[in-house]
């Protein structure tokens, strides 16, 4: 498909419809928002999700749009928010490819208008197709590595171009308003890996979701924006952030070849290149019943890019350095057989014993044999007996996907501390049949926590 890079991807963007989905590719955005709503229902418990909260809350006063497990707040409050939910438990999506976070940056932004204008399930599915598969093309022209070796963070720099294509899908942008659109985005891409080891990480997600949200708002308002910001000579995102990138693999069979399925789940919290290290340790402990009383020592191989983010951390002080701890995570996986939530509560993180096992006898070395999210691990006992194992594709990659029905399960198991079983049976249903979805507004009224009376208040003398 010829043409420059920005105004292609615009073109497509604004002129995809219901029938251009193949059927493949409608399940996977039905199963990529199922993933997206379980992991933002699990945000609530993040740690500084209070703290995202409150700045939400303060954008503006009006409450036209929900909070996936919450009330109600502005367009803008709730975009913010609900982003902030689905990467707080650090167990959403990855475009491993770009080391992105795609659904964080489009779904909320969708979900907000979808549900101000009353729109139906199926004009939803195509947004969301939109947004997924701009993220991750416009991801494929930078030439990730050269992208990476400064220092630049995926999701608040290329999320904003797939957040601005489903907001601008919604509201029936044409092509021009959509690569004004896609100016204005690009206008405010930020994010470098200085915040890592940080929660500020997260926030680049959230921040990249508004920022496409305020870029299809102020396009529609036909504000003046480059048509070109990808590849224009002087500040586009290509020349500036990646030595000129690869624009050409951002459009290459565009519309026939859908990057969107390439976008890897997290059956459990942690680390996305750590997926590889759980999905082989469960598999040891399953298929040869070890007793982690009996264990010796745990000696984990790594990529090179998965132990430099992950390998070096024996010792955590707060919920999300455990979740991005290798020693951490596979402590606690010999040691409780499960992987949820529940294990990176500060009561667990901060148990002795556990501590100890993770620092002393869990080996954790780079092997340059290695890609991505691929592990080896070795497990010996205290009588000499060794179980060793290798994942090329962890659970949830495109290679090794997970159901629906476990994504449903992953669903089940974070939505009742916020929903009730009715509304949590009401959202599956509805996402399963999303083409036949009359309103968004009643998914998100099954997605919004029941109110809870306030207590009344008693007088000094009462």
């Amino acid at each position: 498909m010829p043409g420059e890079a920005t105004q292609v991807l615009a073109a497509f963007a604004a002129s995809l419809k219901p029938g251009d989905l193949p059927q493949e590719v409608t399940e996977s955005c039905k199963t990529l928002l199922l993933d997206t709503l379980a992991c933002a229902l699990a945000g609530h418990a993040g740690e500084e999700t209070p703290q995202v909260a409150a700045l939400a809350s303060a954008l503006a006063r009006s409450d036209e749009s929900s909070i996936i497990g919450g009330d109600r707040l502005s367009l803008v409050g709730a975009t913010l928010l609900n982003s902030y939910l689905i990467a707080a438990a650090t167990m959403c999506d990855a475009h491993r490819p770009t080391m992105c976070h795609v659904t964080p940056e489009v779904v909320p932004p969708a979900l907000a208008i979808a549900e101000r204008d009353g729109l139906c399930g199926r004009d939803l599915l195509v947004a969301l197709a939109a947004g997924f598969e701009v993220t991750a093309r416009v991801g494929l022209g930078l030439d990730y590595p050269a992208f990476r070796a400064r220092g630049w963070h995926s999701p608040g720099i290329i999320g904003p171009f797939g957040a601005a294509a489903g907001a601008g899908r919604l509201r029936g942008f044409a092509a021009d308003t959509m690569a004004r659109a896609f100016g204005l985005a690009g206008s405010q891409a930020a994010g470098t890996f200085a915040a890592w080891g940080t929660p500020t990480v997260k926030f680049h997600q959230c921040r990249g979701a508004v920022s496409g949200l305020l870029a299809a708002l102020l396009a529609e308002q036909k504000f003046a924006a480059t048509r070109e910001f990808l590849t224009a000579k002087d500040g586009g995102l290509y020349p500036t952030y990646a030595n000129g990138g690869r624009p050409e693999a951002a459009i290459a069979d565009l519309g026939r070849h859908w990057e969107l399925r390439q976008i890897a789940l997290r059956l459990w919290p942690s680390a996305s290149l750590l997926q590889g290290m759980n999905t082989v340790l469960f598999d040891l402990i399953a298929r040869h019943c070890i007793d982690f009383r009996q264990v010796g020592k745990v000696s984990i191989a790594l990529s090179p890019t998965g132990f430099e983010m992950h390998g070096s951390r024996a010792e955590c002080a707060g919920k999300f350095e455990a979740m991005i701890s290798a020693h951490y995570t596979a402590a606690v996986i010999v040691k409780d057989r499960a992987l949820t939530l529940q294990q990176f509560e500060p009561a667990r993180y901060n148990e002795a014993a556990l501590q100890l096992f993770a620092r002393e006898q869990v080996a954790v070395r780079p092997d340059p044999e290695l890609r991505g999210a691929q592990a080896l691990v070795a497990i010996e006992t205290r009588e000499g007996a060794v179980y060793e194992g290798r994942c090329d594709h962890a659970r949830g990659s495109p290679e090794n996907p997970l159901s629906r029905a476990e994504i449903a399960q992953k669903f089940r198991t974070y939505a009742p501390t916020r929903l009730s079983e009715a509304a949590v049976e009401g959202v599956i249903d509805a996402v399963d049949r999303l083409e036949e979805l009359a309103s968004v507004r009643s998914l998100m009224d099954n997605l919004r926590a029941p109110r809870r009376s306030k207590r009344p208040k008693v007088s000094a003398s009462g």
